[in-house]
């Protein structure tokens, strides 16, 4: 078992336990392959040991839950049998890793409730992240899985273009058009590139640019008119099983000319994503994975010495997968200090933003995949200035 694998790989780790009550670990359904629409109502527990056979302990009124596993069957019926066999099957161990996480560190991997955590430490357990195990086995892609993303950034990048020549030409023969226009066309330039998305795009105009999740709706949407930043983010898929996202983030404005304060933003923002991006560059390639929280640091320090830190509210990237949000390192040490390392064959968007309440914000986005010495960005050059759009 390759999980098994990776556990004797791990310096003193005796096992992984995953649990489960109601849907409470979604990691645990995707790393184990267990299919998450099936109808589960109590708890259940499989412990992976680093040698030796799986243990599956569930409900006698669930045994189907962990059927598709290999290991030996446990059921349960009551509370306190469930607490005995549960310290039987783990007698003996000593450091177990549960999808916990310090302090509430990585929100993003704490799915086991504190109670749990509390059963398994009154057994002299002590409990440890799993955070890079879930990043092994749930946010490194395939190859099948790269060329997804090589598609779908590609694709992204083109509907970019076609995004801003269909605002020029608007504006040039007088048509009206607003957020929401802009968004639906993007959603069905999408769609018709065979791709799905979790969310509708954004398009944000002027002071809206300045709210990094604005969502223009049919009933409240802006006008663009001429001499206005307009910020679009595009994240979507392909359709097929194990697709994994693209997500960018371009910016242009409704004239010929770009103003200086706005180019001027946009210069910090750059230099900022560009930094981090050598910065991972430079360590991939003497074979350091450095971590998440590490890249934000060398991106923020770069807007923070422009004198912008105050406006840039939120990490400089996250990690990407089956999910727009994935499940493995994020580029962050502001909203949580991320300490997981980066890991080949993962993938994060590096896109830092600066945004000045009731005038206008910039973002700049690309995505990130990590080879084993090489971090490569797909669907053609990063924006290199904001684009005229008349």
């Amino acid at each position: 078992m390759s999980i098994q694998q990776a556990l004797r790989e791990t310096d003193g780790l005796d096992g992984w336990l995953f649990y489960d009550f109601r849907g409470s670990d979604p990691l645990a359904y995707r790393i184990l392959l267990l299919d998450p629409t099936q109808h589960v109502t109590r708890r259940w527990y499989y412990w992976i040991p680093s040698s030796g056979d799986p243990v599956k302990l569930f409900h006698r009124i669930e045994p189907h839950v962990l059927e598709e596993l290999p290991g030996h069957s446990r059921p349960y019926v009551s509370w306190d049998q469930q607490h005995r066999m549960l310290s039987s099957v783990l007698h003996g161990q000593h450091r177990v890793a549960m999808q916990y996480s310090p302090f509430n560190a990585i929100p993003y991997l704490s799915r086991v409730d504190a109670g749990t955590i509390d059963v398994i430490r009154s057994f002299g357990i002590d409990v440890v992240t799993s955070a890079d195990l879930v990043q092994q086995f749930e946010a490194t892609w395939t190859d099948e899985q790269l060329e997804s993303h090589s598609y779908a950034a590609t694709a992204l990048r083109r509907i970019v273009d076609e995004t801003f020549a269909r605002v020029g030409t608007s504006l040039s023969k007088g048509r009206a058009l607003t957020e929401y226009d802009v968004q639906q066309f993007i959603l069905a330039r999408i769609h018709d590139a065979g791709m799905t998305t979790s969310s509708p795009p954004i398009a944000a105009v002027d002071a809206h640019s300045a709210d990094p999740h604005y969502e223009p709706t049919e009933s409240a949407s802006a006008p663009i008119t001429r001499e206005s930043m307009l910020l679009i983010d595009l994240w979507a898929k392909r359709t097929a099983p194990g697709s994994v996202y693209g997500d960018i983030t371009w910016t242009g404005y409704t004239d010929t000319r770009v103003p200086d304060t706005h180019r001027r933003i946009f210069d910090h923002v750059k230099r900022g994503r560009d930094a981090a991006l050598s910065f991972v560059r430079e360590q991939v390639a003497k074979g350091h994975f450095p971590f998440g929280w590490e890249v934000d640091e060398v991106c923020r320090s770069v807007i923070r010495e422009a004198g912008y830190d105050d406006y840039f509210v939120h990490r400089t990237g996250h990690s990407i997968g089956e999910d727009v949000h994935g499940n493995g390192a994020n580029i962050d040490n502001m909203e949580t200090r991320d300490i997981r390392r980066l890991m080949p064959r993962t993938c994060f968007s590096i896109e830092p933003g600066i945004y000045l309440p009731g005038e206008f914000g910039i973002r700049s986005e690309l995505d990130v995949y990590l080879s084993d010495r090489d971090a490569r960005v797909y669907g053609g050059p990063p924006q290199s200035e904001i684009v005229p759009l008349l």
